[in-house]
């Protein structure tokens, strides 16, 4: 669950319990829900509007899903290449950190 252990979860909550108290953590969880139910329930509106106003223009489903993935293909390789190029950058910059480091470490 988004890259967080058991021991930090625990950690979490045991802050969330000393910074709010144990009376206000069930109104927080029930506000929290209530919000992602919104959240969800509005996202489900836009994506029907979108499927409405695209069948309404002449696009089916089908062209529509790939329209929406061919974008999200363009996305995936422009972040694997803004990624590449900056992994590359850091390594670059390792091996200059190394050489000036080198005769500084040799000194010691």
């Amino acid at each position: 669950m988004f890259g967080i252990g058991g021991g930090e979860l625990i950690f979490i909550l045991f802050v969330v319990l000393m910074l709010f108290g144990s009376d206000k953590i069930p109104e927080i969880a029930r506000t929290m829900g209530k919000a992602m139910a919104q959240l969800k329930n509005a996202t489900n509106d836009i994506k029907s509007e979108i499927q409405k106003g695209a069948e309404a223009n002449g696009f089916d489903t089908k062209t529509l899903t790939s329209f929406t993935g061919d974008i999200t293909s363009e996305i995936n390789k422009a972040k694997d290449s803004l990624l590449g190029d900056t992994t590359a950058q850091i390594e670059k910059a390792k091996e200059e950190i190394d050489d000036i480091t080198g005769p500084i470490k040799r000194q010691m």
